[in-house]
């Protein structure tokens, strides 16, 4: 019964999903101004903890050569990073750029904290917001700014892809996955204006609508603790709940460094589940104003993994009392997966996306355990995935909280130990960002 009723809900929602994944009239209109566009000012935030020089440089190297005929400004934020020595020629060669202002925080304080430090500070008409392993297309910015000339947007995403996808075989699937995330999931939500999370790594916000929730989006609480990640989620909800619309923007490509290895990559997942749930009780409001497609979309899926989840513990009740394989379960899982897989192979044109029946594999023994767990332990904030950072010497505690470095400013140095982060160990390769359009 419950396999049966999640191949019933899958086949709705991903058909429906498909179907309104194409652009529509409206997303065009969006991205193909006729004539000169006044373009606003824009003003570029990336947080970074201890990341490693050489993704760093790639991703400030991506936004600085960035092709905006409009006001471009770009605030790097280190979070109290404890490989600041190894970083600081990095933030000493950019700092010589005018339209760079380095912000160096005394103490990590988080991501959340470091974006609203930049974001207080900036003054531009629109907010970028990008990860410090990211490498932008060189057209993203202007690309994102044409999509929000509607002003009743609040919000836009570009099309992520994993820049090490090459690296091993899980970066491939999660490139995979990323692309499904992107054009299948966000594309249909944002045929409504109603896009449910704006990824962190590359997105967009405008400033009045961002500084309106702006102590909301600070001030996150979860059965009395302060919440500190999910953080594009969330800020995502907050612009539906202030009565904004949310875009996806499929041409405005960023690509962002993937975990290599599982175990990373379990650990990610485990957070993002967490967030996903406290964030969906807060969408669950949001739902009676906006088309039924975003109810039936959230119902797939978290009632969908439920119910898999269920068919999955009897089949394995049954082969454990009876010695016999649950036909009727593998039958299923297997059509679904197989179809699935074969759209998706004939839409993006890639031979490559048959492969990604391996994540089904993944997502039964893996991914629902996580899921499970996620959602037994939402009160733990703990990143998982970040390092603690170094505790400055008494000489260092003396200087002020915040360090700001102007292009007429030297980077200065730090007494903190310097501590490998290896991120993004492919970042500096050039990426040809033809990954979604086409043949491996």
């Amino acid at each position: 019964v419950a396999i049966s009723l999640y191949a019933a809900l899958s086949a709705a929602y991903k058909s429906m999903q498909a179907i309104y994944a194409r652009p529509s009239g409206y997303q065009r209109a969006c991205r193909e101004p006729r004539g000169p566009v006044a373009l606003p000012s824009v003003d570029v935030i990336i947080p970074a903890f201890n990341e490693s020089p050489v993704a760093l440089r790639a991703c400030l190297s991506s936004i600085a050569g960035q092709k905006y005929p409009g006001q471009l400004s770009i605030y790097l934020v280190d979070d109290g990073s404890s490989n600041l020595d190894a970083v600081t020629a990095v933030h000493a060669d950019f700092a010589r750029d005018p339209r760079f202002t380095i912000i160096l925080l005394e103490e990590n304080v988080g991501k959340r904290k470091a974006q609203i430090t930049a974001i207080r500070r900036s003054s531009g008409d629109l907010v970028l917001n990008v990860d410090s392993d990211t490498i932008l297309e060189p057209e993203v910015v202007k690309k994102l700014a044409l999509a929000m000339r509607d002003t009743s947007i609040g919000a836009a995403m570009g099309q992520l892809a994993a820049s090490n996808r090459h690296d091993t075989w899980l970066t491939r699937l999660i490139d995979m996955e990323y692309w499904l995330a992107c054009n299948e999931e966000r594309a249909a939500q944002a045929r409504f204006g109603a896009v449910m999370c704006c990824c962190g790594p590359c997105a967009m916000y405008r400033r009045t609508a961002l500084t309106s929730v702006l102590d909301q989006y600070e001030t996150q609480m979860f059965r009395g603790k302060q919440s500190d990640f999910g953080e594009d989620r969330h800020l995502t909800i907050l612009m539906l709940k202030a009565g904004f619309r949310t875009e996806y923007v499929p041409d405005a490509i960023a690509a962002t460094v993937v975990p290599a290895g599982m175990r990373p990559y379990l650990r990610q997942q485990l957070r993002w589940a967490r967030s996903t749930f406290r964030d969906t009780f807060l969408a669950l409001r949001l739902l009676p104003s906006l088309d039924r497609f975003l109810t039936l979309d959230v119902l797939g899926q978290n009632i969908g993994p439920l119910l898999l989840a269920i068919a999955v513990l009897a089949g394995i009740a049954q082969f454990a009392q009876t010695w016999t394989v649950p036909l009727w379960t593998v039958y299923m899982i297997g059509v679904m997966t197989i179809i699935r897989c074969s759209v998706t192979a004939a839409r993006a044109r890639q031979f490559r996306f048959l492969g990604f029946s391996l994540h089904t594999l993944i997502n039964i023994f893996l991914l629902l355990p996580v899921k499970a767990y996620a959602l037994c332990t939402l009160s733990n904030s703990d990143w998982l995935s970040r390092g603690s950072t170094v505790k400055k010497s008494p000489r260092d505690m003396s200087t002020p909280a915040t360090d700001t470095l102007s292009p007429n400013t030297r980077a200065r140095g730090s007494h903190a130990s310097f501590r490998r982060q290896n991120l993004a160990r492919d970042a500096s390769r050039p990426m040809a960002y033809d990954s979604l359009s086409s043949e491996d």
